[in-house]
Parts: C-alpha cells; sequence; structure tokens
C-alpha cells in the first residue's frame, strides 16, 4: 500500500490531514482508463458505426480482473501482453494489443474477448433506421472472456 500525504488546502483549523490511497486503486483505473482509450481507437479502426457504448463499469471490471490474474505473476503487470478481441455472431477480429510495459519482457498473456450484446435496444430495429442513426450502433455486453497464457514454466508446474 502507497500512502501519499496531502495538504488540507480548504479548512485551515483541521491542519494536514493524511489521505491513504491504495496503489491497487491507481493502478485500476489507469489501466480502466488504458482499456477506455483503446477502446475508442478501436471504435475509429475497427467498427463502421457511429457510436460504440459500453457497460458503465465494464472497463473498471476488466481493470480488477487484469490485475488479479497479474498479481502471482513474476513481474506483475509490467510483465503482461494483453490482446483485446471483439465477437460478433461468427465473426472474430482483433481490436488491439496493450503491452502494459514495453521496457519488460513479457512474461505472460492476457486475451480479453468482448462479445456484442445482441440483447440491446438497436437489435430490435428495423435495419432502415440503423442506417439512419450514424451507421449503427455496437453495444457491447458487460459478459467477457480473459484467458491468460503463461510464459514460462515454474517449479510449481
Amino acid at each position: 500500500m502507497e500512502i501519499i500525504t496531502l495538504t488540507n488546502q480548504f479548512n485551515n483549523n483541521v491542519g494536514e490531514s493524511e489521505v491513504v490511497l491504495d496503489s491497487e486503486v491507481l493502478a485500476v483505473e489507469a489501466l480502466a482508463k488504458r482499456f477506455g482509450d483503446e477502446l475508442k481507437k478501436a471504435k475509429r479502426a475497427h467498427f463502421a458505426c457511429g457510436e460504440v457504448l459500453l457497460p458503465a463499469d465494464l472497463t473498471r471490471a476488466l481493470a480488477k480482473d487484469v490485475l488479479a490474474k497479474a498479481e502471482t505473476e513474476p513481474c506483475g503487470l509490467k510483465g503482461c501482453t494483453i490482446f483485446i478481441n471483439f465477437e460478433s455472431g461468427e465473426e472474430r477480429r482483433r481490436l488491439s494489443v496493450v503491452n502494459c510495459d514495453p521496457s519488460t519482457p513479457t512474461t505472460f498473456e492476457l486475451y480479453l474477448t468482448l462479445r456484442q450484446n445482441v440483447n440491446g435496444w438497436n437489435h430490435f430495429l428495423p435495419q432502415f433506421l440503423k442506417k439512419m442513426t450514424r451507421s449503427g450502433t455496437v453495444m457491447i455486453s458487460s459478459e467477457y472472456d480473459l484467458q491468460k497464457k503463461k510464459l514460462y514454466r515454474s517449479y510449481d508446474d
């Protein structure tokens, strides 16, 4: 746990207060933001649609799961490469590859598969209406698959 001391600038009567910020919370926020950025890039590059809708806490849930998988690894999250894939029906495509720390050799890979939400509101719209709404909307499901592949052997194996 990392402890960061913040000074209280709003109420001088209280003096200085220490706020404990868990490094895991900071890592979750940073990784969630990275997932959001990668999905924005993928929207422009891979999706022929007007918008991509995500469940409210999907990127945060992904970040927590990734950190949990990295916890037992020798280099932790630094040794991770994440392959982000998208599955829509029978079609599967690679959206992005995230190398968490390019200066650290990859010790394990995570394969994240996001799925299209076929039960969303736009699934029931007629095709001509979908084309009128900025080339359609892709809704990503809150269900995803996260598989881990170690790139080394340990004494425990």
